[in-house]
């Protein structure tokens, strides 16, 4: 295998730039744990990263390795302890074992050649009171700058602001770079980097859409989720205004997620279908990270109601009510549709924990018509209206809207 690469940075005129082995690198990155390594690749990305080091599908080397086979970097995730899941940070024999655990790991993948730099820990500001969290990070990063001197080292907040800057910049000084995770909010990034005591260099590390707890909500408090060819316009926009606008204090970014996940729907966040066809945020990407559009056809919907409503409507049915549903595409396609009922997710999880997948009650097969006739539940309560549309390609485009059955 080829011998550790160095990364490094440097201070430039008005910012910082990240080098890899003395060559410039500026990160065209995708979080990526258990997406597909060589469709990133091969639509510009540079690089991915993990939030630990075991995943449970495949080991730290393991993902190492095929980032390497696709000539990919990795920013690879070290799992450290959440206050907001138990863990004492006044626990010092909790947290010295944590630091030796964490060595091992470094230990074991340091002088792999794909390795980028080291995520130590994730938004463990989320839900969050004991500054100690920060002198364990510190520590951490010291012991990795100790036995592994070619990497750098970074920790992933939850948004940003003064109190945060501050806390870091006292209590984890060994920090390389700080990495902020930001969504809907992400606009307030450029301000508030003039305003904080943190002038390093930053890495925006979880970009994409409006999360669902900064959306309109029913009135029965369901989020109302963008459709995907809105997200895909909030990416491309987000990125040219709120990302490349921060060069060269960002030296790059990874967008969430490149695959799919649950989290209150299972479109929310992922630019893949569970199906794993591909959204049109991931044509935006290929655009953003190659500078050109990918040739192939993908569905773009303009409207989706039912009963002629859209989901801001805040839509009441009857139990086992006919209603109507209508998908509007912007430029017409040769297309197949299908729909599914599910029951309203009733997570109250945040910070991207496991969600339960909530139960289908109707999926219809696949269907040439964009409008037709379905049946509400005959059970009251709330639920969601999906609607996925493929094109003749691999892409798909979806919407749903929120919808609650009265007596």
């Amino acid at each position: 295998m080829d011998k550790a690469t160095k990364t490094s940075i440097v201070k430039i005129k008005d910012g910082f730039q990240l080098l890899v082995d003395d060559q410039p690198f500026f990160i065209k990155g995708a979080g990526l744990e258990f997406g597909n390594v060589a469709d990133a690749a091969a639509h510009g990305a540079n690089s991915f990263r993990t939030w630990r080091v075991e995943n449970g599908e495949k080991s730290g080397l393991e993902v190492l390795d095929e980032a390497h086979r696709h000539g990919m970097k990795v920013m690879m995730g070290i799992e450290v302890a959440r206050e907001r899941h138990g863990f004492d940070y006044d626990d010092k024999e909790a947290v010295k074992e944590q630091l030796e655990e964490i060595k091992g790991d470094v230990l074991k993948l340091k002088d792999h050649p794909a390795l980028l730099l080291w995520g130590i820990g994730n938004e463990l500001n989320l839900h969050a009171s004991n500054p100690k969290v920060w002198d364990a990070v510190n520590d951490i990063s010291k012991m990795i700058h100790e036995v592994d001197p070619n990497h750098l080292t970074t920790t992933s907040l939850a948004g940003f602001d003064e109190e945060l800057s501050d806390e870091i910049v006292e209590r984890a000084p060994d920090l390389d770079i700080l990495s902020i995770q930001l969504y809907g909010a992400i606009e307030d990034l450029p301000g508030t980097l003039k305003e904080v005591s943190w002038q390093g260099p930053i890495i925006v590390s979880e970009w994409g859409a409006t999360g669902y707890w900064e959306v309109k909500q029913t009135k029965w408090k369901a989020p109302i989720e963008d459709t995907s060819s809105r997200k895909a316009a909030f990416f491309l926009e987000r990125y040219r205004k709120y990302i490349e606008t921060l060069q060269p204090q960002c030296v790059g970014s990874y967008v969430f997620l490149w695959g799919q996940k649950q989290e209150r729907t299972s479109t929310w966040f992922g630019l893949y279908t569970e199906a794993g066809r591909k959204t049109e945020t991931v044509q935006v990407m290929n655009y953003i990270w190659k500078g050109q559009w990918p040739e192939e056809k993908c569905p773009k919907i303009k409207s989706f109601t039912l009963n002629g409503k859209e989901a801001l409507n805040s839509i009441y049915l009857k139990r086992g009510e006919l209603f109507e549903t209508e998908v509007v595409l912007a430029e017409p396609l040769d297309i197949s549709v299908w729909w599914e009922i599910m029951e309203e997710s009733r997570a109250t999880s945040s910070g991207g924990d496991q969600e339960s997948i909530p139960k289908s009650i109707l999926k219809t097969a696949s269907l040439k018509a964009s409008v037709t006739e379905l049946k509400s539940p005959k059970v009251e309560g709330a639920y969601r209206l999906y609607v996925y549309v493929d094109g003749d390609d691999e892409y798909t485009a979806h919407a749903n809207i929120p919808f609650y059955v009265k007596a």
